[in-house]
């Protein structure tokens, strides 16, 4: 029997594993930022039908995360439960991300192009899913070791983040020279070599990585629908639910107009400031690093505070800083840059602290109901930030229409204050809501320890 007090993982598996978050990242880094500026500048669809072709390819995706999450749940091979998909989906993973810029030379008819969209967005939609289902669920049974797990926890954000870093760092300085100022091939050729490092990222994951926890004999047995019961009882989880949605509404939003808003309404050019980056680039990346120099101080703040307590202020403080952005003049670039960076940097900590969370939710299903579907709960997780990636991309391209924005023009002072509201007050309210929600999370620190306690008892 494996001793779960002793931690079991080398730091070759722990970066094979975080890998896999980098794949992850690597396209959906580049849809978070550049995909609206794509879609509504480059391959010329309306903002509007983006949104709605949004609305509708991510509701469909969404639901797909709970059926992933149980048909992965009762997969059995040699290679395991979760480990195989990452194998089987790996080469359609990259090719259906490049797809969607492939604009190729037919796609000149307006009807056409709507259905090409449509249908290599959606593609990709369940694809995405197929594949970081299982793998966000590979956590839980990588080990039973539960500093091996924080361990994982913290080497996949760091993946996740090398990979949003490089997408921010790279983007735009390769669309223009793969391109050679056609942006559309630029963004084709980018998005093939992006392509490939994702699939080699997860095949390292795949042969670097080993399931070791063992399923429960009756898992195949418990039906989805009764698995689906005892999450909706499960009262943390609804918390984490909504909060999900409010969080990834909040960062998805923010994210699709950042390119307008730097273009159109800060007027930043694709200039070179600082070796081969231009404002916009070096705006991003900064804000990354940042972003990973907080999520270091992860441990320090739980010292010092409770997880639930952490996520609060941290979120609220996040708040404050977006709402900021709305009072900053255009011609103080180094605040817009110090401020960019304070927020990047107070919500470094918080994804880290989030799936903590979840994890503390996963024990009080299994403390309260006995049944812990791994799969399930994960992909749960991953449900409400589909929804929150939902709402937030049929609001932007919706917004963008409302607040009469027309591509590659100059814009109306009406469209320049809705680039700012969607940017700025949007945002701000959602991460403000988000603080408020999480102060009613029902488990405090002492309950989560006790229920650990007694869970680690059962088990034993």
């Amino acid at each position: 029997m494996t001793n779960i007090n002793a931690p079991i993982l080398g730091l070759k598996e722990k970066i094979g594993y975080g890998l896999g978050d980098t794949a992850s990242n690597l396209y959906f880094k580049f849809f978070e930022v550049f995909l609206v500026y794509y879609y509504t500048d480059i391959f010329g669809l309306n903002p509007a039908v983006m949104g709605t072709m949004f609305l509708v390819a991510n509701l469909w995706d969404a639901v797909n995360d709970p059926i992933m999450g149980a048909l992965a749940d009762r997969t059995n091979t040699l290679n395991g439960k979760y480990r195989p998909y990452l194998l089987w989906f790996a080469i359609p993973y990259g090719l259906s991300g490049w797809l969607i810029f492939a604009n190729f030379e037919f796609l000149s008819d307006p009807t056409l192009k709507v259905v090409y969209a449509y249908a290599t967005f959606i593609l990709f939609k369940m694809i995405y899913t197929a594949i970081n289902v299982p793998y966000s669920a590979m956590m839980g049974v990588i080990s039973p070791n539960a500093e091996d797990r924080q361990e994982l926890g913290r080497f996949r954000f760091l993946g996740a983040f090398g990979g949003g870093f490089l997408i921010f760092l790279t983007v735009r300085p390769l669309v223009e020279a793969l391109g050679g100022g056609n942006e559309s091939l630029g963004f084709q050729l980018t998005m093939g070599l992006f392509g490939v490092l994702s699939i080699i990222c997860f095949f390292i994951c795949f042969k670097s990585t080993k399931e070791r926890v063992e399923p429960q004999a009756n898992s195949s047995k418990v039906s989805v629908v009764k698995d689906l019961g005892f999450l909706f009882k499960n009262t943390p989880w609804l918390i984490m639910f909504i909060a999900g949605i409010l969080t990834l509404t909040n960062v998805v939003l923010r994210g699709a107009v950042t390119i307008h808003y730097c273009e159109y309404y800060l007027g930043w050019s694709n200039e070179k400031v600082l070796w081969w980056m231009d404002m916009t680039t070096l705006f991003l990346s900064s804000g990354t690093l940042a972003f990973i120099a907080g999520c270091y101080l992860t441990k320090w703040v739980l010292d010092r505070y409770t997880k639930k307590n952490a996520l609060i202020f941290l979120t609220t403080l996040n708040a404050l800083g977006i709402f900021m952005f709305f009072w900053v003049p255009i011609e103080a670039v180094k605040t817009l840059f110090l401020l960019n960076l304070f927020c990047s940097f107070v919500a470094g900590p918080t994804p880290a602290i989030v799936w903590a969370l979840y994890t503390d939710v996963a024990d009080y299903g299994e403390w309260k109901f006995g049944r812990r579907a791994t799969g399930l709960v994960f992909s749960a997780a991953q449900f409400a930030q589909k929804m929150g990636i939902t709402i937030a991309g049929a609001a932007s391209g919706y917004l963008l229409s409302y607040y009469g924005y027309i591509a590659n023009q100059e814009q109306t002072p009406d469209a320049l204050m809705g680039l700012r509201i969607i940017f700025c007050i949007l945002p701000g309210a959602l991460a403000l809501a988000n603080g408020l929600l999480l102060c009613f999370y029902p488990l405090s620190q002492k309950q989560t320890e006790e229920m650990q306690s007694e869970l680690a008892v059962i088990r034993a």
